[in-house]
């Protein structure tokens, strides 16, 4: 119990201890607590999952085209139901276009009250003062700590390991084509493990009654999604 719930103090362990029937001293429970080298507090995965439908997070990747030209995609992230809020592709990055990216995110009225990003210097002045005018909360990562923003780190490497690793990327215009296709799939069709195994839109369970199973076709053969037959 101690270990499970580093905030709980003796009182409240040996209330719980008490319930399952052992009669024991509260100072011997205080004895015996594992003592904590930090102070005690909620993990970092508790923060995330308990603030998950008002949690968004920004990331930013490169891309190499067919003549080297480097493109910067940034990916927003819902971590509530795994959406991918916005995607845009620039060769220029800077603060202020990252700044309108928040703004052409979130409407009004579906702004998330966190916002987890790295250190990178594109969030700079322009883009914090965005931030704060739409009242989110930024969370800064610390320096080097690409675990800390786990969910956009997990669906950038998704993307690649899914769709970009396998294709040659011609110039803005494709890959901008590319990515909105697979978004595409990644919310209807992509099943993922932390929605219980169902896609970001739910897809709706389908019984043997329905008919035979058929395939189809997504990103050009790439991925497939099964259906069955009505």
């Amino acid at each position: 119990m101690s270990v499970e719930n580093p905030i709980w103090g003796a009182p409240r362990i040996h209330s719980e201890l008490k319930l399952l029937g052992y009669d024991l001293a509260e100072s011997t429970v205080s004895k015996y607590m594992v003592r904590h080298k930090k102070p005690p507090s909620q993990s970092w995965r508790t923060f995330l999952k308990n603030h998950c439908a008002q949690t968004a997070s920004i990331d930013f990747f490169t891309l190499p085209t067919v003549t080297f030209r480097i493109l910067y995609c940034v990916i927003i992230l819902c971590h509530d139901h795994r959406k991918i809020t916005h995607f845009n592709i620039t060769t220029h990055p800077s603060s202020q276009w990252a700044s309108q990216q928040i703004t052409e995110a979130f409407p009004y009225d579906e702004v998330p009250k966190y916002l987890i990003r790295d250190r990178d210097a594109i969030f700079g002045n322009s883009f914090q003062k965005r931030v704060h005018a739409m009242r989110i909360k930024e969370i800064v990562t610390a320096p080097q700590s690409p675990w800390q923003n786990p969910f956009v780190e997990r669906i950038i490497g998704t993307i690649r390991h899914d769709c970009l690793n396998h294709l040659i990327i011609l110039n803005e215009k494709h890959l901008h084509k590319i990515l909105k296709s697979y978004f595409d799939y990644y919310h209807h069709c992509r099943t993922h493990l932390s929605l219980e195994k169902n896609a970001p839109i739910p897809r709706m369970t389908e019984s043997k009654t329905q008919g035979k199973v058929i395939s189809l076709s997504k990103m050009g053969g790439l991925h497939h999604l099964y259906r069955r037959a009505a």
